[in-house]
């Protein structure tokens, strides 16, 4: 079983990869192009199981306590400033479901609002996985011991049954392979391109 901050890094590595198709989802829909409905929900549904109820959890939960009883400040240090973007990003998630709402309806401007809740959701995100990545996590390998490496890593696998059910995990990973292949397919030539 690999280590708590490897398995919450290895999960940065899939958030990434769905920001990277949510900033081209937002450029596509600022110059105006289409874009299904069906990839915004998809999107929406990845951010807000797999990031936030999944990822999230096991860090507000489970690491950051941990992190606190070893002698880490709650407010004035970095466990303050993640809780703090994790709020802030589950605003913006919220002004993309709306968005995403409305865009479902053609209502004027929708696709403008869900593209720039979207990279300003991008932006943050990569910032905190930054953050939590190079510096968060690094504290929390001097912190933790092997034992409570592995007793949070069993307990990320405890909570992830409880948040998101069996299977969930698996599933949206298809979805996120399904949506990046979707969005960065090669596009096709144009008879002109022939």
């Amino acid at each position: 079983m690999i280590s708590a901050t490897a398995a919450l890094r290895q999960e940065h590595t899939a958030i990434l990869r769905m920001l990277d198709a949510t900033e081209e989802v937002a450029a596509r829909l600022e110059r105006g192009d289409r874009v299904t409905s069906d990839t915004l929900e998809g999107l929406l549904e990845f951010f807000r199981i797999f990031a936030d109820r999944c990822h999230h959890t096991k860090e507000e939960d489970l690491l950051f306590p941990r992190l606190e009883q070893k002698g880490m400040p709650h407010q004035g240090g970095p466990i303050g400033v993640m809780l703090r973007e994790h709020t802030m990003g589950r605003s913006l998630i919220r002004q993309m479901a709306e968005a995403s709402e409305d865009y479902r309806k053609d209502a004027a401007g929708a696709g403008s609002r869900w593209a720039n809740a979207a990279a300003e959701y991008a932006a943050l995100l990569r910032s905190h996985i930054e953050k939590e990545n190079n510096i968060l996590f690094v504290i929390a390998e001097r912190l933790l011991s092997d034992a409570d490496q592995q007793e949070l890593s069993e307990q990320f696998e405890r909570i992830e049954m409880e948040k998101i059910g069996a299977g969930t995990h698996q599933r949206l990973h298809g979805l996120m392979e399904r949506i990046v292949k979707e969005v960065f397919a090669e596009a096709r030539p144009t008879p002109m391109q022939l």
